[in-house]
């Protein structure tokens, strides 16, 4: 099993690299043997591109060799999120609406890995479309948690979390537009790190919203996600939200202590906006002694409720979810897995006054968070976890309650989740560092900081060959709720106008998501002054560009 490879970190496998102590060659095959020996009980991976891997990972060899060494992803395995496109190789977003999709481009994302000298070991689970929960009426199985397999990962990045956690691969690429890319890193006991909004190119990525998606890299290590950030961060004009912001060296921006860091603490996420139980908020105390102990200046900070937040951005994605998928939802419902059309159904519920509305909420969310820059470096929080049993995820929780990953998409800048502790039946604990807009080597610092201060990083997961796939209960896909007349009048009088042609199972869905989305789209229609303008308002593109040119 290579064990010595098992769970080596993409620094420490470069320095090997690069000293020409370990062969990219040997490193793949070490990988590939682990997950031909563990993934039928952890699901990781849809599509495995073996052959193409052993040949880059020669290559790689064979260019060192010839000192063409291109940086520490140089022969390094990696794997993709399946919504990353892929030139020539599956990209089925983990849905049968895209099992024969195979691309002929390559993502901006998976061309900037590849250049860097990173081997593609292959495509990688997902929530459908990076949207809902475990579907277990989909192509492929949905993950499972390397810690206990009897949890789910988080999602959406489902197969990310458990392909590092479990030892398949040092390092993976997510995508976040609620958490998800956190949500598996908190739940799998990785690092998980969200950057600004329009850092790295969302091109060639299966869009989920355009409002909130981000890319961003899983790792064991802060250090590793920094590495994979550098490689993959910068302007590129086919993505419309993309900046040309200036890229540091964002390894050499990590720290070993936090003097003069000033961190805002948001306490009242987790001991008023949410339930959480003794032992995430006996860790959260603990982490932020560690972090005074470490120099930084620690002052309790409030922000909106968490509810508010939720509400502006499932007001806004899953309206523009509904327009990715509207001519599939019309002419082949059946053909997406009851998780998934349990949230995205819900996008024809919601009007253009509400999305509008909610995009000018936003607007203000935004103007709010400049105080808060102004007086912190990073604001600190908890995170998701522990991961829950299969049998007890609800497709209305998302609906229901607030999620703590949400407000850093709204507010766009960085955030990592990264773990701090464990439960007493051995699952990862998770806490949050978010900052101020491409400030991300601020964030990234302070969490390398608290990282290598603590022991959590030298704790994995206990897999075995043999073991077969433990049993689990999918999650009912209905809550069973009693539907109100009035309630189920509204829904069909929408599928109608939307075309929609649902079965009993499919409206039932929709009826029992429909209280909770119309009371988020009452909640965002605000009277607010009529100067406010959305936060997604036009602009040229290249404009500054242009006008730099005379043009």
């Amino acid at each position: 099993m290579h064990a010595t490879l098992d769970f080596i970190t993409i620094a420490e496998a470069a320095r090997r690299i690069a000293a020409r102590e370990l062969s990219p060659l040997a490193l793949t095959e070490a990988k590939l043997a682990r997950v031909g020996a563990l993934d039928a009980q952890i699901n990781a991976f849809i599509t495995l591109t073996a052959e193409r891997a052993l040949a880059q990972a020669r290559a790689a060899e064979a260019d060192i060799a010839a000192g063409r060494y291109r940086g520490p992803l140089h022969g390094i395995p990696l794997a993709l999120k399946d919504i990353y496109a892929t030139a020539g190789i599956l990209t089925s977003g983990h849905s049968k609406v895209g099992i024969d999709n195979v691309p002929a481009e390559d993502s901006a994302v998976s061309a900037k890995l590849e250049a860097a000298g990173g081997v593609l070991l292959g495509k990688l689970a997902t929530n459908e479309f990076a949207h809902g929960g475990p579907a277990f009426d989909a192509p492929w199985p949905p993950a499972r948690n390397p810690w206990n397999p009897e949890h789910f990962t988080g999602g959406s990045s489902t197969g990310a979390g458990a392909a590092v956690a479990a030892g398949f691969v040092p390092g993976a690429m997510g995508t976040d537009t609620g958490g998800s890319v956190r949500n598996p890193a908190a739940c799998c006991g990785t690092v998980g790190f969200k950057p600004t909004y329009g850092l790295v190119s969302r091109y060639g990525v299966i869009p989920n919203s355009f409002t909130f998606d981000h890319c961003g890299p899983l790792a064991w290590t802060v250090e590793d996600c920094a590495l994979m950030l550098q490689a993959i961060a910068g302007y590129d004009a086919r993505d419309g939200a993309s900046v040309p912001a200036v890229i540091p060296d964002y390894r050499a921006a990590l720290k070993r202590d936090l003097h003069g860091l000033r961190a805002g603490v948001i306490r009242h996420f987790w001991e008023e906006d949410l339930t959480v139980s003794d032992e995430v908020a006996g860790a959260m105390d603990t982490a932020l002694e560690v972090l005074r102990d470490l120099g930084a200046k620690l002052d309790d900070v409030r922000m909106r409720p968490l509810q508010d937040y939720t509400d502006v951005k499932m007001t806004i994605a899953e309206t523009e979810l509904f327009a990715i998928h509207q001519k599939e939802l019309i002419e082949r419902a059946g053909d997406f897995g009851l998780p998934f059309l349990s949230g995205t159904l819900a996008g024809c519920l919601f009007g253009a006054v509400e999305y509008v509305q909610a995009q000018r909420e936003r607007r203000r969310m935004l103007s709010e968070m400049a105080p808060l820059y102004e007086r912190f470096d990073v604001l600190v929080t908890v995170s998701s976890a522990p991961a829950p049993r299969f049998d007890r995820i609800s497709s209305l929780r998302s609906w229901i309650g607030p999620n703590i990953h949400t407000v850093f998409n709204v507010t766009g800048g960085p955030a990592v989740v990264l773990c701090n502790g464990y439960s007493a039946g051995g699952l990862p604990l998770a806490m949050q560092i978010a900052g101020r807009p491409f400030d991300d080597a601020t964030v990234l610092g302070a969490a390398h900081a608290y990282e290598r201060a603590t022991q959590w990083r030298s704790r994995r997961p206990a897999l075995r060959p043999g073991t077969p796939r433990a049993a689990v209960t999918p999650p009912p896909a209905l809550a069973g709720m009693a539907i109100e007349p009035s309630v189920r009048e509204l829904v069909e009088q929408q599928a109608r106008r939307h075309a929609l042609r649902l079965n009993d199972m499919q409206m039932a869905l929709l009826c029992e998501v429909a209280p909770y989305a119309r009371a988020m789209a009452d909640r965002v229609r605000r009277n607010l002054e009529k100067s406010v303008e959305p936060a997604n308002v036009f602009r040229f593109p290249d404009a500054g560009a242009s006008l730099h040119h005379g043009a």
